[in-house]
């Protein structure tokens, strides 16, 4: 298991459009992915689950990795999350 905290810097937060980016990063790899926020932990591969954990504007999340290839996934959602979702 892998874990790694980020800031949601973004200004509109973790929403539909950053959200979505998020998970198709998350699919790309086999290793299971959750987002933690105030102990709710949540699928990170998963458009309702994310959207569901409702993360602002510099608020803290906990990417968690779970797999073969778990550091991997984790560092390339934390890279998504601090380049503010930018390709």
């Amino acid at each position: 298991m892998y874990i790694k905290t980020a800031v949601i810097t973004n200004k509109v937060g973790l929403h539909a459009r950053p959200a979505t980016f998020l998970i198709q990063k998350a699919n790309e790899y086999s290793a299971g992915i959750w987002l933690e926020k105030d102990e709710r932990r949540v699928n990170a591969k998963s458009l309702l689950g994310v959207l569901s954990l409702g993360v602002g504007q510099n608020e803290e999340i906990k990417i968690i990795g779970d797999g073969t290839d778990e550091n991997e996934a984790v560092e390339t959602i934390y890279n998504l999350i601090t380049s503010d979702f930018e390709e």
